[in-house]
């Protein structure tokens, strides 16, 4: 077990306090003094290794099943001795433009809280010693720690939402860059990697999803938590879940933003492939009905006939190839005109 518990401490009135090594005396320590609670934070733990704390600490099966398997969307169960939330913590990685999410759990229930972390990110060290540094705050039991939790995780759903409106800037100087995507323009990271501006439009789509799939469901737990009535949670809470649930709301107006202005983008990209595709189209026709008059006149006069007219006439070359001349520049002129050349 020591392998997979990050951190496990006894709290009582808001400050940490020395306890028993073994999380199970420790569990029945804060429980015997009534006003303390324990808070132990798990990695990545194996099915065996959870065991140990579903039976100690009472945890519902099909939450302990949840906790275990990775891949859950954001939810808030509520079971008859514990309360189970589930978050999805998102970060951002400047070198790739990319979004990874990550998994973690929250249970809280009669004096103790119980975290489990899936993957890299999403790590609650910091957030252990900001409540330790507030004991104002961590005084008010298991409900601090979720909300500490729940807001450390929204307020980064902010930040990441930021750095990504910063890349979709710098996409979107390239789609409508006056040399087009791929001129003479100063290229941003994402143009760098040599992927077309379409796959890379896309390829931002998908990041942006990621982080949907990360913060949109959560918004029914968050507004769950801000309402009344939730067991396991302070009474006096409400307002600062409403707090965190307005900072999500903020969070998921973004992304909505950033993933309808990426439609948008995509739509006007697709619109000037047409309309070059139109141009290029333009510009072979009209070299084309230039060659086609001198192939015209001259696959008229190659054909082997005896009598043909002007063949004895001295200047009928001169004037066949000045005809073909005349012909083609004005062609040129009127498709110069036009803009077709």
């Amino acid at each position: 077990m020591p392998a997979v518990i990050v951190d496990c401490g006894i709290y009582r009135d808001g400050r940490r306090t020395e306890g028993p090594a073994d999380f199970s005396d420790a569990l029945d320590q804060a429980r015997a003094e009534g006003d303390a609670f324990l808070w132990i934070g798990l990695h990545d733990p194996t099915p065996h290794e959870f065991d140990l704390v579903r039976d100690e600490f009472g945890l519902h099966p099909l939450a302990v099943e949840d906790a275990l398997h990775a891949h859950q969307r954001p939810k808030l169960e509520v079971y008859d001795d514990s309360l189970f939330m589930v978050l999805k913590p998102v970060e951002y990685e400047p070198e790739g433009d990319t979004v990874s999410t990550g998994e973690l759990m929250v249970f809280i229930g009669d004096s103790f809280v119980v975290t489990v972390r899936h993957g890299e990110g999403g790590a609650l060290s910091a957030v252990r010693q900001q409540l330790e540094a507030e004991p104002e705050v961590l005084k008010h039991g298991p409900t601090a720690v979720m909300y500490a939790v729940s807001d450390t995780v929204v307020d980064h759903y902010i930040e990441v939402a930021a750095e990504l409106q910063v890349d979709l800037e710098e996409l979107e100087a390239d789609v409508f860059a006056p040399s087009g995507s791929d001129g003479g323009a100063r290229p941003s990271r994402a143009a760098e990697s040599g992927s077309s501006t379409a796959a890379r439009i896309y390829n931002f789509k998908r990041q942006v999803l990621e982080f949907r799939r990360a913060s949109v469901p959560l918004a029914a737990p968050m507004a769950r938590l801000a309402a009344a009535g939730v067991p396991f949670v302070h009474d006096h809470s409400q307002p600062f879940f409403r707090d965190v649930n307005d900072h999500l709301l903020h969070a998921n107006d973004q992304v909505e933003g950033l993933d309808r202005l990426l439609s948008d983008i995509l739509a006007a990209h697709l619109a000037q492939m047409g309309v070059r595709q139109n141009d290029d189209m333009r510009k072979i026709s009209a070299w084309a009905a230039m060659a086609a008059v001198p192939t015209l006149v001259a696959g008229i006069y190659g054909m082997n006939f005896e009598y043909m007219p002007e063949l004895a006439f001295i200047w009928g070359y001169p004037a066949v190839i000045a005809f073909m001349a005349v012909v083609v520049v004005a062609l040129h002129r009127m498709f110069k005109r036009r803009g077709w050349l």
